[in-house]
């Protein structure tokens, strides 16, 4: 094999000559690093270890979007106060028990609940807002007086049928009960097509037809006994839970959600079982969307890394010069991400996505720094003087991108936008570490692992005719490009901000997917208002207000669970409680029957209602035929069959006489009788009333929402609740970019202006890059693209990426460099855009709206972005004012 005749990379003596202070200290510090090299990476190894134990140790997320904007916002302040009036309300898990009875429905939500709250370990409050002993007792009070003398009277009709059924609650039982119907047809007193006579017999045909054909049986007493169908708000019961959350673990309300459902599905509360458990409100949303976020992230991560590292790969065609860089950026990486911690102590989901930026620009830098080698190596065989030559040309450029964009980024400080603020805090300090690592780390590996000279240019040679199609049409390309983006400009005013925090989550997992549920329904609706009354005793006059809005469907105090003409309802219930709840007392019950005695009951109803129905005609006759056979094919069924029949019976019974028991044992109640639970909810401990306001319409509706919180704000004005936070979050963010635009834009324009000291050069610098941010905007109307609190950091990597594209070229035109399309600068610069672009795209793929939304936004900048750097910023530029017959630069 021949031998290597390249010079040992040991420390030169002739130094490149660097122009000015800036450069000179970078050559300084990468001929350091080469000559130091192991003592470098030792450090850079030490460094990189501990941030990332303190990473893995301290890490922490925060997925409250609430929590996105400044707590010293009066809106916010509000927000708080609230919070701190009612916190049992604060970090809720709210159960959703629907059931296809509502029988099942409140036996399971009354299970569930007994069993939760033997657990204060994991729950400090278990609380039945719609149900318990309170609402069972004064369920008859809260009827309109026309509806309960229908009910009474339904209820006096069918008096023997529910004392048999409470003598002898079994099979047993059941069949007797309906077979009371056989003695009321003999006496002529109603006949077999009455509708009160056919509902029980073609009913309870229908569950035993079930059982014998192995279908699920859901039975309800209710519908048996009622004229109309189950409202479905009757289907429908809630447990409001407050979790002790486990703020050490990435998802807080895990443990108290998993137990939840374990321990339904031990009490048999299942889909199977006709009841079905959804977990909403803040904590299982909180979870499932962190959840959300890291489902495929790893494998999106993974595909990401080598996706970049093949792209680096192409950029530098060489295997040690790929592996220098990815190295540094990961050291960079690791250290920016335990700085971030230290510095806000959890990542929220907006700041989380500083490592996108950072692979994205930290490889930039090192990108650009590794070309400029190659470039420098073409030229000069020995590894040390060509580190010297790229750090004395690439050095500057480098350094003024990493200022002006870590200035864009800290543009955003100021602001009230803490999601974005922090994002820009971290990103900014990390474009510091970026450079840093790109001017120490990087040198010393490529030093350590010694890539071979290069053997040809480095730059895009088979780009010449394009160079020369820009030189000759350089006007027509300025001059049309400008003119499209200012045609696009009306576009602009359909700019869409999407203010709903909804719509960045994923509509697919359970929580989300039960709250859009929830709202569909005026009586659920989540979407409400909180208006504060001093007292309970001045709350009326604002309730009789709110009341009076057309955007309000509903209006809910305290005084909503004191039933109204309470005394007027007593005296209607109190002739048939005297009569019926004597009889009804559980102590008066027959010991279970025998399956025998069970087929026994079946065999003479059968033959009864067969005798009755002989030679009769209409449907309630045919029900009874049917009903006949049901009964003699039941009983002559195995047992297990009718153990069957049993449990999809008789449980269901016992809730329904437990509940009549609970609601004919009617007592007169007051603001006292309430439950203090349930009283916590409306009245704080200070003694204020809470008024909680639903919306009409549809509330998932930014508009219908504006306009609902204006209205409640206009008679409240420190009124509070979601729709009023989203407008104010909505508001809050718009105001944030605007100022952190001027900001960004005084802060980059005057670092340009000191560097570069001509007013002419910053704009060529700027220019190129508010026509990138422009033309991304109105591509995002045409396209259907709406901002929202998630992909709105695009901006700020506009600002970022943007920035740092348009100085190299500046500082290279500077330079004299001409035929800027073939140089080294434009594949660096195009190889980098395409590893961002990567970084992007595994956001694009992300199951998460609000981070696929991000990803996409983040794509269409970077692509107007890289257009503006490379296609229209040579054209304005124009011919080097002195060109640099040398080289590529000087």
């Amino acid at each position: 094999m021949a031998k290597s005749t390249e010079t040992p990379a040991i420390p030169s003596c002739e130094k490149p000559i660097a122009p000015d202070p800036i450069a000179r200290s970078i050559v300084a510090i990468v001929e350091a690093c080469s000559r130091f090299r192991w003592t470098v990476l030792a450090l850079a190894i030490l460094v990189t270890i501990a941030s990332g134990y303190y990473t893995a140790t301290h890490f922490a997320i925060t997925t409250n979007t609430n929590n996105f904007i400044s707590e010293k916002l009066p809106w916010r302040q509000n927000l708080i106060a609230l919070d701190k009036a009612f916190p049992q309300r604060l970090d809720q898990i709210v159960v959703v028990i629907d059931g296809a009875t509502p029988e099942l429905a409140e036996a399971a939500a009354q299970s569930l609940t007994d069993r939760l709250k033997r657990r204060p370990d994991l729950y400090q409050s278990v609380v039945r807002p719609d149900g318990g002993s309170y609402f069972n007792q004064s369920a008859l009070l809260f009827q309109p007086a026309a509806d309960l003398q229908r009910t009474l009277k339904g209820l006096s009709e069918a008096k023997p049928f529910l004392i048999t059924l409470a003598y002898d609650p079994s099979l047993r039982g059941i069949v007797k009960a309906v077979s009371l119907i056989i003695q009321g047809v003999k006496t002529k007193a109603v006949t077999l097509d009455d509708v009160d006579v056919d509902r029980p017999m073609a009913l309870l045909g229908d569950a035993f037809d079930g059982v014998l054909a192995g279908r699920p049986v859901f039975f309800s007493w209710r519908g048996l006994l009622a004229e109309q169908p189950a409202d479905p708000r009757e289907l429908r019961r809630f447990i409001e839970i407050k979790p002790v959350l486990d703020y050490a673990a990435l998802m807080p309300g895990e443990k108290a959600s998993d137990f939840l459902r374990e321990t339904a599905r031990d009490l048999g509360i299942s889909p199977k079982s006709g009841v079905t458990v959804r977990l909403t409100g803040l904590v299982p949303m909180a979870d499932e969307e962190f959840g959300n976020i890291a489902d495929g992230a790893g494998l999106n991560a993974a595909g990401t890394g080598l996706t970049v590292l093949l792209i680096i790969w192409l950029a530098l065609k060489s295997g040690r010069i790929v592996v220098a860089v990815a190295l540094s950026v990961i050291a960079g990486l690791a250290a920016t991400a335990a700085v971030g911690l230290m510095m806000v102590g959890a990542f929220n989901l907006i700041s989380v996505a500083f490592a996108v930026l950072f692979v994205g620009i930290g490889t930039d830098f090192g990108i650009q720094f590794s070309v400029r080698y190659r470039a420098e190596r073409f030229k000069e065989a020995r590894l040390d003087k060509a580190l010297a030559q790229a750090a004395a040309r690439a050095g500057r450029p480098l350094a003024l991108a990493a200022a002006a964009t870590a200035a864009g980024f800290y543009s955003f400080l100021p602001t009230d936008y803490r999601g974005v603020s922090e994002l820009g805090l971290i990103a900014g300090t990390g474009m510091f570490i970026a450079f840093f690592a790109a001017i120490t780390i990087l040198p010393a590996l490529l030093t350590l692992l010694r890539p071979p000279p290069e053997q040809e240019p480095v730059g895009y040679q088979f780009l010449a005719p394009a160079d020369r199609f820009m030189s000759r049409h350089r006007y027509a390309i300025v001059a049309g490009t400008l003119l499209v983006a200012l045609a696009g400009t009306p576009l602009l005013r359909h700019l869409h901000f999407d203010f709903n925090p909804l719509n960045l989550r994923s509509p697919k997992v359970e929580s989300v997917a039960t709250l859009l549920d929830l709202m569909k329904d005026p009586n659920t609706n989540t979407n409400t208002i909180d208006v504060l009354a001093p007292s309970l005793a001045e709350a009326p006059p604002l309730i009789a207000r709110l009341q009076q809005l057309p955007e309000a469907a509903r209006v809910t105090s305290l005084d909503s669970f004191i039933p109204q003409d309470q005394d007027e309802k007593l005296a209607i219930i109190a002739p048939l409680a005297k009569s019926l709840t004597p009889l009804l007392d559980p102590a008066r019950e027959k010991e279970p029957p025998a399956d025998g005695e069970d087929v026994e009951a079946m065999e003479r109803a059968a033959a009864a209602f067969a005798a009755t129905a002989a030679g009769v005609t209409g449907k309630g006759a045919d029900d009874a035929r049917r009903l006949a056979g049901l009964l003699r094919k039941m009983a002559e069924a195995p047992p297990q069959k009718r153990d069957v029949a049993r449990e999809a019976l008789i449980p269901s019974l016992d809730t329904m006489l437990d509940l009549l028991r609970a609601s004919l044992n009617a007592r007169k109640v007051t603001v006292a009788s309430i439950p203090p639970d349930l009283a916590r909810n409306w009245v704080s401990a200070d003694g204020r009333a809470r008024i909680e306001v639903a919306p009409a319409g549809d509330s998932n509706d930014n508009d219908t929402l504006l306009r609902f919180a204006k209205a409640v704000r206009t008679i409240d004005p420190n009124a509070m609740g979601e729709p009023i936070a989203v407008q104010e979050s909505g508001d809050t963010v718009v105001w944030a970019f605007i100022e952190a635009g001027l900001w960004a834009l005084i802060s980059i324009s005057v670092l340009l202006f000191i560097v570069l000291r001509r007013v002419t050069d910053v704009l060529l610098t700027l220019v190129p890059l508010l026509l990138a941010g422009a033309v991304t905007l109105e591509i995002t109307v045409l396209i259907g693209l709406p901002l929202n609190f998630a992909n709105i950091i695009a901006l700020p990597l506009l600002l970022g990426l943007g920035v740092a594209f348009k100085i190299y070229f500046v500082m290279a035109w500077r330079a004299g460099t001409t035929n800027l399309l073939q140089s080294s600068l434009t594949r660096a610069v195009f190889f980098s855009a395409m590893t961002t672009a990567t970084a992007f795209g595994s956001l694009w793929l992300s199951k998460h709206p609000g981070t696929s939304s991000m990803g996409k936004l983040l794509a269409l900048s970077l692509v107007c972005t890289l257009a503006a750097a490379i296609l229209f910023q040579p054209a304005l530029m124009g011919p080097p004012r002195k060109v640099n017959l040398s080289g590529e630069d000087a």
